[in-house]
């Protein structure tokens, strides 16, 4: 089925000047493809907090790698994510992103380095002028740019941009993190990076169905899977402390800017 024609990435609906999910619960059944992306371009408009974990698996000549990713959420604004590699052991493998929605902090244990800066501004004038692929999703809360939180949580663009320019499909459901998830498949993206730009290229989305988070993303490259990105854990409104979004740089740290 071709979905070369859902540009609407952009496109999130406010009521009384507050944003709202366009469709607020799938039918039972299978959603059609257009549905479904615009069911999962709502995801963050669904809960207040959120907590999650998101275990990394990559193949390559070095074996299996593991990476984890844990992350907190509450809107608006307010995100940590503490990424850690087990390799590395506990004191040394792993580095912090937090956000207050104004300014962001970045902490690297295994080089004691950290950052402080002003959250990094979006691309402006994208107004209603432009055409749909020409826009952008206005994120509640934004996320560390180019990672697995931004791309699990912020799907809208994921969607328009690469899932809807390959041979794109729903193929079933599942169950991950102990919830129902709706699947897809898609076959050689054109939207992605060069290095797996092939005919043989191809991934596999698994998606909650309460939700429109994804919680399952796998790579593969002909019979060979080279990814496999999993939600472990997923719990929305979930209770938060303050103190999960304070943070101070450890004695010792290098500031760089």
């Amino acid at each position: 089925m071709s979905t070369r024609l859902w540009d609407r990435a952009a496109l999130v609906p406010a009521r009384d000047g507050e944003r709202r999910p366009e469709v607020v619960a799938l039918d039972a059944g299978l959603p059609s493809l257009g549905d479904l992306f615009s069911f999962m371009r709502d995801a963050e408009l669904r809960w207040g907090t959120l907590r999650m974990r998101i275990e990394e698996r990559t193949f390559g000549a070095l074996g299996e790698q593991l990476v984890t990713m844990d992350v907190a959420v509450r809107h608006p604004g307010h995100v940590r994510v503490v990424t850690t590699e087990p390799s590395r052991g506990t004191t040394g493998g792993h580095e912090i992103w937090l956000s207050d929605g104004e300014t962001v902090w970045t902490y690297s244990a295994s080089h004691r380095l950290g950052t402080k800066r002003p959250v990094r501004n979006r691309p402006r004038g994208l107004d209603d002028s432009f055409p749909g692929w020409s826009r952008v999703y206005e994120p509640v809360t934004p996320m560390p740019m180019e990672t697995l939180p931004e791309l699990f949580i912020h799907p809208a663009g994921y969607c328009q941009n690469v899932l809807a320019t390959g041979a794109c499909r729903v193929a079933g459901s599942d169950r991950v993190a102990g919830r129902e998830a709706i699947l897809v498949e898609c076959d050689h993206p054109r939207a992605i990076e060069r290095v797996a730009d092939r005919p043989d290229f191809a991934i596999e989305l698994a998606v909650d169905r309460l939700d429109g988070t994804i919680t399952r993303l796998v790579e593969s490259v002909g019979d060979e899977v080279t990814r496999i990105a999993e939600v472990v854990h997923y719990e929305p409104d979930a209770p938060l402390l303050p103190s999960t979004f304070e943070f101070e740089f450890p004695e010792g740290t290098t500031i760089l800017y």
